[in-house]
């Protein structure tokens, strides 16, 4: 099984990564959990990385679009940071599939239905690691 953690917020962008994301996991079982927005995700991924019932992988999809403050700064870098903790921590793969976007237009255009769509990517490499592990 491959756990999907995803956020809530700018949820029609995440809605085509997970879209994108399940495409490329056609023949695997899914469970998704939703948090919030993109600031929760390494929390869950971690507390779903150390679970007794290990999953094959763990997959992370959200969605961070810069606006007029900080703000994005500071949720982008915790959020590459603390996936990219995890999933040196974790015993099974942990990926990041999470856009950090200048503006909507790009967010959109890689959650479009089609073979650039992040969550389509991010579910290969899955599926990849998965087999190298074997």
């Amino acid at each position: 099984m491959i756990v999907i953690v995803k956020s809530e917020f700018n949820r029609e962008i995440v809605d085509g990564l997970l879209k994108g994301c399940k495409r490329a996991l056609a023949e695997k079982e899914i469970k998704i959990i939703s948090v919030p927005g993109a600031f929760e995700l390494p929390a869950a991924a971690k507390n779903v990385s150390i679970q007794s019932n290990l999953p094959e992988a763990v997959i992370t999809l959200g969605c961070v679009i810069k606006g007029d403050t900080d703000h994005y700064d500071y949720i982008c870098q915790a959020v590459t940071n603390g996936i990219m903790n995890i999933s040196v921590q974790s015993s099974v793969p942990v990926l990041f599939g999470v856009l950090t976007c200048q503006n909507a237009e790009l967010a959109f255009e890689r959650s479009r239905d089609n073979d650039s769509n992040k969550g389509y990517e991010v579910g290969l490499a899955a599926l990849e690691l998965i087999n190298s592990r074997k």
